[in-house]
Formats: C-alpha cells, structure tokens, sequence
C-alpha cells in the first residue's frame, strides 16, 4: 500500500514582517558595505602612492599625476646604500618558511599526544603551558638577545652563504618554533573531534602510535594542518619588535618589517623616501594576501572544527 506524505504548508509571512525584515537586511548591508570601504581604503591609497613619481615625498593629496613603477624599481638597483630590501626580504621569508614547517610539526605533535594520550600530569602540564603562555614574550627578550650574542648569531652577516648559520635568521627561528607547542589549543580541539575508534583499529591492524599520525589522523585533518602552517608563516612575516632588537641596528639581519620601517623617519633623507616606503608595503602583503586567499576556506575550516571543548 502507497503511503502518502502530507504535505505541510509553510507558514507565510505577513506583508508587515517581510518589510521589516527587508529593511533589516537593508540596513546590514550598508553597514557591511561601508565597513568594508573604511578597510580597503587605506589599502588603496598605499598602492597609489607606490606608483606617484612625481615626488618621492609626502603629499597633500591621493590620485598621482605621473604613473609608474619607478618606486619598485629602487627598491632592487641598490642606488641607496643603506637600503638592502631584497635581502630584508629574503631573511623574511627563509625565516617564515622554516618557522612554518618546524612550528607546524611541534604544534600537531603536542597537539596528538594531549588528545589522543592519557599519562600522568597531563591536565597540570596543559594548565601549566596555559598560565606561561599569558605572559609576554617580550619579557624575555633581553636574556634572550645576551644568549644570542655569546653565541654570535645577532645582527647579520654580509655574505649571502652565511644566512642560514649566522645572523639574526637562526635566531629568530629558534625563538618562535621553542615554545610553539603551546599553542596547541586549537588543533587539539580539531583532533578531537575525530573518533578515536579509527586509532583503535589502526593499532588492532599493528600500527604504531606514529603510524597512526601521519597515516591516519594527518590526512583526516587537511584544514588544521593549513591553517598551523598559515599561522606559522605569518607571524614572522609581520614581526617587529624582537626582530628589530636582534638585528640591533645591523641593516643586514633585518627582517622587511624592521627594514622599512627604518627607511623613513625624521631626517630628510628618509622622508625623501615615503613612495619607496609604500611600495614595499605592498610588496610585503602580497605573499600573505594570496596565501590567504588560495587557502582561506581551509583556515576557516580549521578554526571552526578546533574550536570544540576538550
């Protein structure tokens, strides 16, 4: 026998409450909308003055009256002295490179061994880790920069061969990837969320505990893995403050942040340089801006499937 679904109707709404919820939208959306002009504005305007050539200073208004690329030109002839942008760039982005793949490996490790493990002083060692991490780690970097030191791996060498050994490059490494594995909140929470039953019989199967990991869990957690890797990427990329004060005023061991930031200031000579000083904050964002934009919908996906009680 045939059965048939009754079909139930959809409640409609009345003419007044459609209204109000088309003028809600409404409202929305211009405030989005705005709120979005408000943040790509400044944006736009710094693209701009990176391609004004008619003045390398500040101006008092926005559209350039000569075009061109000019600006990105200088920052790689090596016509000024004490600008040196393709190395700050390349130590940038060797320091990112392997902050990411050490960081990334530090942090899903800890981040298996407190989900999946259960041993003894466990949930004291994740209170303990939790307390540290509230502190600043600028509080360290005094003691830091004198260990650094003794052991010559401040400031930055002059030859090219030299970066990975000596220099402000090691050190900046060493200093995020050391406690990375604190940082372990989120991809625990990701971890999880996957069904233990899977280990179980992995190791019913006669895998071991790494085995598991990387043959199991890694795969199955495509999105935490992404945005670990993007995470680790971008914080030396945009870092200031401890790699400005281990450099300690050596123009080759800066990063790109320390480096523009010390191409302008308050003498002539580097407020002649504010275009300069724009194009290569363009140049900076590029690499993070595409990372973002290629893989955007994997750090969602990562921060949304950590963010679970553990």
């Amino acid at each position: 026998m045939k059965q048939y679904r009754k079909k139930v109707a959809q409640p409609k709404l009345a003419m007044g409450q459609r209204k109000a919820r088309l003028v809600a939208n409404t409202i929305i959306y211009i405030i989005l909308t705005i709120m979005m002009i408000v943040w790509i504005l400044p944006f736009v305007f710094l693209l701009f003055e990176s391609l004004r050539v008619e003045s390398t200073w500040q101006v008092g208004y926005i559209f350039p009256q000569q075009w061109g690329f000019d600006n990105y030109i200088n920052l790689f002839n090596g016509s000024d002295s004490n600008i040196t942008f393709l190395r700050w760039y390349v130590n940038t982005f060797v320091t990112a490179v392997f902050t990411a793949v050490f960081q990334t490996i530090f942090v899903l490790a800890m981040s298996y061994t407190l989900s999946r493990l259960r041993f003894k002083g466990r949930k004291f060692l994740m209170n303990f880790m939790l307390v540290l991490g509230m502190f600043p780690g600028f509080l360290s970097m005094i003691l830091l920069y004198k260990v650094f030191s003794w052991a010559n791996m401040t400031q930055g060498p002059s030859d090219w061969y030299k970066l990975f050994f000596q220099g402000s490059v090691p050190s900046l490494v060493i200093v995020y990837c050391a406690s990375s594995g604190m940082g372990y909140y989120v991809s625990k929470g990701y971890f999880d969320t996957i069904p233990r039953s899977l280990d179980e019989a992995a190791r019913v199967d006669g895998a071991n505990r790494f085995q598991v990991f990387y043959k199991i869990i890694i795969p199955l957690s495509k999105p935490i893995v992404i945005y670990t890797i993007l995470t680790g990427f971008m914080g030396p990329w945009g870092d200031f403050m401890f790699a400005s004060y281990i450099a300690h005023g050596n123009k080759y061991g800066y990063n790109v942040a320390a480096g523009i930031q010390n191409m302008i200031g308050t003498d002539s000579a580097k407020n002649a340089r504010y275009t300069m000083f724009c194009a290569a904050g363009v140049l900076v964002a590029i690499p993070v801006t595409t990372l973002f934009m290629f893989l955007q919908r994997y750090y969602v996906e990562g921060v949304t499937g950590g963010a679970v009680k553990g």
